[in-house]
């Protein structure tokens, strides 16, 4: 069966159309008005091997704040509805990534249990448009909606661009592994039966 989702959010604050495809390769199409934003969901696509579709509109007149965390909550729900009863997937995925001044380390567990550790700090405030502590609202709706244990780790960086990207290109790492099927696991990978 086809591991895709479509998702539609619509509030006083914003319009959000998202569609994702597990099992595609990097393909994606991003407009959201916040050009930082649109970059970071393009590598997260390209990284994690998700086909992603962001189609956003936001009172972005007031700031980027909304629309970032309705796209994090749509991204998350659309994970849970794609993966469906989550047989047969490995669950957990890690991985560290470099970003020139930066080192990035990203755990996911698609555990059913929402949870955020965000041991990232910024030096600069803001990166155009786009306010820097708008990337740990975007994974903490995104963990809270796709009901999964998310940490994310900055060793080191202090360019903040660099070390943005560093969380989307190492989170999209360990999604892509733990969303791939396991061929030795036919079940539910969970002793409790369910996730």
């Amino acid at each position: 069966m086809p591991r895709t989702a479509r998702i539609e959010r619509a509030t006083a604050e914003t319009k959000i159309e998202l569609r994702l495809d597990l099992d595609g390769t990097g393909a994606s199409e991003i407009h959201t008005d916040i050009g930082f934003f649109d970059h970071m969901l393009t590598l997260l696509s390209r990284h994690s091997l998700i086909d992603l579709t962001v189609k956003a509109q936001g009172d972005l007149h007031v700031d980027s704040h909304h629309t970032v965390e309705d796209v994090g909550i749509c991204f998350g729900k659309a994970l849970v509805h794609a993966l469906g009863n989550k047989a047969g997937i490995r669950r957990y995925g890690d991985a560290t990534v470099p970003m020139d001044d930066t080192l990035v380390t990203s755990a996911v567990d698609l555990s059913g249990r929402p949870f955020l550790v965000w041991k990232v700090a910024m030096p600069a405030e803001t990166l155009g448009a786009f306010n820097t502590p708008l990337a740990e609202e975007f994974w903490r709706a995104f963990s809270s909606a796709g009901a999964l244990n998310l940490h994310i780790l900055c060793h080191h960086g202090h360019n903040s661009h660099h070390i943005i990207e560093g969380t989307f290109k190492a989170t999209a790492r360990a999604l892509r592994q733990a969303v791939e099927p396991d061929p030795r696991c036919t079940g539910i990978p969970s002793t409790k039966g369910t996730l």
